[in-house]
């Protein structure tokens, strides 16, 4: 449960490891579809959530991670490893590789995340937004990739491409 978890909030809102580890359950709000996360620079901000990440979170939550609390769990601490403690990004990284055909580091399914907004029609200033990135040049750096993925799809369909 907390594997799918993890997997659904990283692609599903396109979350930093390290604001995906540090969230709290004050941080979740169940009516509004929304995680409040603290970002690079100390920045807060409230990020989306999918109906599938939010699915799996609560399963998470109400399910299973009451099987990994101890006496000196973090009381608010959304995911938890095997001990009971913070999960570390070290420990992500250990579950997507567990998950994964081929090894897959967790920073990918932002990227992911990002093209695929991207690709759906969605405006950069709002997939800056999303990711929390201060610069919209970092945030350019995801269209290069669409357009890259649009000549291929033309060089591949179009007939005198």
């Amino acid at each position: 449960l907390r594997d799918r978890a993890v997997v659904e909030v990283l692609y599903g809102s396109g979350l930093r490891v390290s604001e995906l580890c540090g969230l709290r359950r004050s941080d979740l709000s169940g009516p509004t579809g929304t995680i409040s996360v603290w970002g690079k620079g100390d920045k807060q901000r409230r990020v989306p959530i999918s109906e599938p990440a939010a699915a799996a979170l609560a399963a998470w939550i109400s399910e299973g991670r009451p099987a990994l609390v101890s006496a000196d769990t973090p009381d608010d601490q959304v995911f938890l490893n095997r001990r009971g403690k913070p999960l570390s990004p070290r420990d992500v990284r250990r579950l997507l590789d567990r998950r994964s055909p081929t090894p897959t580091h967790p920073h990918a399914l932002r990227h992911t995340f990002a093209t695929h907004l991207l690709d759906g029609g969605a405006d950069l200033r709002a997939v800056q937004e999303l990711l929390g990135h201060a610069d919209l040049a970092t945030t350019q750096i995801y269209t290069r990739v669409s357009r890259e993925r649009m000549r291929e799809v033309h060089r591949s369909t179009h007939p005198r491409a």
